[in-house]
């Protein structure tokens, strides 16, 4: 669903916007609501949430990141989700340690835990790529990815709680599904009838291409993942949720299964791209299962994610009945290093699409907005 400025407001409708590696990107800016009709007459309130990720990377982001968690304080929220990637990638760190806190030292865990318990609001991450997985390419010191993943889970996921100066109640895998009791960090949680589940999806290939120990936990974990997502679905039918909120790391490439004629029409306008014919990938089988579950699914429903550190907004989940795009699903990519900003999702039963979505620009991150030096 494609929206103009409105002249009343000034706000911004996104498009669809996708990322293409090596071809011309396509940002998108403003908000977008999520089209569905949400049950009449319900009573519960609104609220407020945000949405941060892919932050913060080196040494010069610590300060902009400092910045957002400023903002975010200074709202009252209904809590913070930090899509994973709270550290750098080892192999830029490699070329320039000097850049940034190592990455996958105790000590960087611990920075990044105690700015997550600051926050004024209850805070949610779900693990990225570079918080353990990545750290398998470290070539200046060996570090067992698998146990970095133990090291995130211990610390980034007390029982039955958020993090944050204020936490709220959340609900994990690990307590409920003896077949994945491992999987502590998928969650899920109500707030005013809206249902939110996290899933340990990240970049990557979701750690595919690594080894045998290695290919054996990404099967583990996607068999875990289903299984969460299915059950999350289906107690968002049997609650009669208002909405329906997934929050995962990867961009898991939705594009790749678009019908051909889609597929096409977004590259025609690329100059120097070429549509070619999608390979299949490890994330195939997430975007078959939400979409299966999508076509009798009638609740507003949001895929957030970070990833590819695009802010982008746009509708890129298609039904295999009718080969168009479901309009009552969204994906949100969140803004990520270098861009250091966050999204606000307001929930608001009142409304008939439920969820509004704004880019909030943090004064003082922006490169373009700086006052030119002297001289």
């Amino acid at each position: 669903m494609t929206k103009t400025p409105t002249p009343a407001t000034g706000e911004l409708q996104s498009d669809r916007r996708h990322f293409v590696a090596g071809a011309a990107t396509l940002l998108s800016a403003g908000s977008l609501t999520a089209c569905a009709t949400a049950p009449a007459a319900d009573t519960r309130g609104r609220f407020e949430f945000a949405l941060i990720g892919d932050m913060p990377y080196n040494r010069a982001q610590e300060a902009e990141y400092d910045r957002v968690m400023q903002e975010l304080n200074a709202r009252d929220l209904a809590f913070v989700t930090h899509v994973g990637d709270f550290q750098f990638d080892p192999r830029p760190y490699e070329r320039n340690p000097a850049s940034s806190r190592p990455p996958g030292e105790d000590a960087t865990y611990d920075y990044v835990l105690g700015t997550f318990n600051a926050s004024k609001n209850p805070l949610v991450m779900t693990p990225g790529d570079n918080d353990w997985a990545d750290l398998a390419e470290m070539q200046s010191r060996k570090i067992d990815p698998l146990d970095r993943l133990a090291k995130v889970r211990s610390l980034f996921y007390p029982q039955g709680s958020s993090l944050g100066q204020r936490r709220m109640p959340v609900t994990s895998q690990a307590d409920v599904d003896s077949a994945h009791a491992a999987f502590r960090e998928n969650l899920n949680w109500n707030i005013g009838g809206v249902d939110f589940v996290t899933l340990h999806i990240i970049g990557s290939n979701d750690n595919m291409g690594r080894g045998p120990a290695l290919e054996a936990e990404q099967r583990q974990r996607k068999a875990a993942n289903l299984s969460w997502l299915k059950r999350a679905f289906a107690q968002a039918r049997e609650r009669k949720s208002l909405g329906f909120v997934i929050i995962i790391h990867a961009n898991i490439g939705f594009e790749n299964l678009w019908p051909a004629s889609y597929h096409g029409r977004y590259y025609r306008p690329l100059s120097g791209a070429k549509a070619s014919k999608p390979e299949p990938t490890v994330y195939d089988d997430y975007i078959r299962a939400l979409g299966a579950e999508m076509e009798d699914f009638g609740t507003p429903t949001l895929l957030l994610h970070g990833d590819t550190h695009l802010f982008r907004i746009d509708k890129p989940l298609f039904s295999t009945r009718t080969q168009r795009p479901f309009e009552h699903f969204t994906r949100v990519e969140t803004f990520g290093w270098p861009d250091t900003h966050w999204v606000s999702i307001e929930v608001d039963p009142a409304q008939p699409q439920v969820f509004t979505v704004r880019p909030r620009m943090v004064p003082g991150n922006s490169p373009n907005r700086r006052a030119p030096t002297a001289g």
